[in-house]
């Protein structure tokens, strides 16, 4: 046979001879196809007269294989076998999520929100893979080909799409107990000129980022000053903890040593509530089986 003709043969037409061998009957094979008796006959007929052979011995009351039809069946039976194997795979594969997401996430985000969580999503579905990068920036995630990524909701352009995955959250001024050993607390925000406070370098403007405060309903913000300027909460965290002045970073970070005492609270009545965090990708985009697991998953945090 040459490769033109069996490029022509059809694996309905192998489907249905098989069927025909394995009911030894046209009409047995035809409801076991959900077709007709004539079109099942004409079928094999065709197949027939396109291998030159005949493959199957009819009589009024059964139908057989003939010596060249078995061999073929021997050999076509456990190629379609695996061939409904490997569909079957493929089919598993469509009910459980794998493939890789990648994320840009900044450091707050990922320790309040996505390490939480992420467990759970690794745990179940052991063919994701996550891939993180901690970026405080907005970063543009259709050119850095990211798949999602989570900031506060109110910085996100509206072409996105935006999915809550975190409570709302705040800011608090704090510093260790021996830096304010030798200077009194400030009691209002606009004495923090008069302190060794850090500053953070936002990523997207490149500036200082002004600590922001609100208090019945007045909204104010500072310009602080001091010999340490970061791009990372966490690191604010540890000089503070240190004794290395003054930071204004998330709650969450240092509720443990605020509770422990290494670290005591200030203008606490001036910390303002922030949006939580939202997952966000381009609305033009399908989510895949991944995304939309970890989407899934991120959401429970925000409830």
């Amino acid at each position: 046979m040459t490769l033109l003709n069996m490029d022509r043969l059809h694996l309905n037409e192998l489907l249905v001879l098989l069927t025909v061998a394995e009911e030894r009957s046209f009409t047995r094979a035809a409801a076991r196809l959900g077709s007709s008796q004539s079109t099942v006959s004409h079928t094999v007929r065709r197949l027939e007269e396109r291998l030159g052979v005949r493959l199957l011995t009819r009589t009024t009351r059964s139908v057989s294989p003939t010596e060249v039809g078995a061999r073929l069946l021997d050999s076509l039976a456990p190629r379609i076998d695996a061939i409904e194997g490997e569909l079957e795979q493929l089919m598993a594969q469509r009910d459980r999520p794998s493939g890789t997401v990648r994320l840009t996430v900044s450091d707050h985000a990922y320790q309040s929100v996505v390490w939480p969580k992420l467990p759970t999503l690794l745990d179940a579905y052991p063919d994701i893979t996550v891939e993180i990068s901690l970026d405080n920036g907005l970063r543009n995630i259709v050119e850095d080909r990211f798949d999602a990524g989570i900031r506060l909701g109110e910085s996100l352009d509206k072409d996105m799409v935006a999915v809550r995955v975190g409570p709302d959250w705040r800011l608090v001024v704090v510093a260790a107990p021996r830096y304010f050993a030798t200077r009194s607390m400030p009691a209002h925000p606009e004495d923090l000129v008069e302190h060794n406070c850090m500053n953070h370098r936002q990523a997207r403007s490149g500036g200082l980022y002004a600590w922001e405060f609100a208090r019945g309903g007045r909204e104010l913000r500072v310009r602080v000053a001091g010999q340490l300027t970061f791009s990372s909460s966490l690191a604010m965290v540890d000089a503070a903890l240190a004794g290395y002045g003054i930071a204004y970073v998330p709650e969450s970070l240092v509720a443990e040593h605020l509770a422990a005492g290494r670290l005591v609270r200030v203008l606490d009545e001036w910390s303002p509530f922030f949006s939580g965090y939202h997952l966000y990708y381009p609305s033009r985009r399908q989510l895949s089986p991944a995304l939309r697991v970890l989407v899934d998953v991120l959401r429970s945090a925000a409830r």
